[in-house]
């Protein structure tokens, strides 16, 4: 189930296409994506991965980070933003890391006021391939099928597209549910 990290102040059935910024955290490799949902399609709009360094310092790769989800942003402007939860390591060094990128990914659309909702990675990838342990292969081959596109993005990209499409698959439940709810 997603965690909304902030309220959305525009209407679900409004109508109008919804564009999500969908984002795969990580200090080295942050993938990103937006996908818009338009009259019942699902279309691809634009898709990343923001690569530093391995010399670059651990700060200079969160104001990376930041920098690039702003321009993809100011580009595409998107209504909402999907990012991968915190998931479960081992190490400590790993966590803090994953847990710097998301905050600098998080500033990026708390900046723009994008209403911001979490995706645990096993419904992300649930969403792009049917199981919730799929490999990162596994989840390109699948984005690129359906959301028809002409090349296979990379695994980071890849991941970001599966966050847009459970975002949106996540919200046409939730509509659905809502709408069932009125009836009764």
């Amino acid at each position: 189930m997603a965690r909304i990290l902030r309220s959305s102040s525009g209407s679900p059935d409004s109508g109008a296409a919804e564009r999500v910024l969908a984002i795969d955290p990580a200090l080295r490799k942050t993938g990103w994506a937006i996908v818009e949902h338009s009259a019942g399609e699902l279309r691809a709009i634009a898709w990343g991965v923001i690569q530093n360094k391995p010399n670059l310092l651990p700060s200079g790769c969160l104001v990376a980070i930041r920098e690039g989800l702003q321009d993809a942003i100011r580009q595409h402007s998107p209504t909402v933003c999907a990012i991968e939860s915190t998931i479960f390591v081992q190490s400590y060094k790993t966590a803090i890391s994953l847990g710097t990128a998301r905050g600098a990914c998080l500033i990026a659309a708390a900046e723009h006021g994008l209403p911001i909702y979490e995706y645990a990675p096993r419904e992300i990838k649930q969403a792009a391939v049917g199981s919730g342990s799929a490999q990162k292969d596994q989840v390109a081959f699948m984005i690129r099928s359906l959301l028809r596109l002409r090349e296979t993005p990379p695994p980071d990209a890849a991941d970001a597209l599966a966050a847009g499409i459970a975002h949106f698959q996540n919200a046409s439940a939730a509509r659905a549910t809502e709408r069932e709810a009125r009836r009764i």
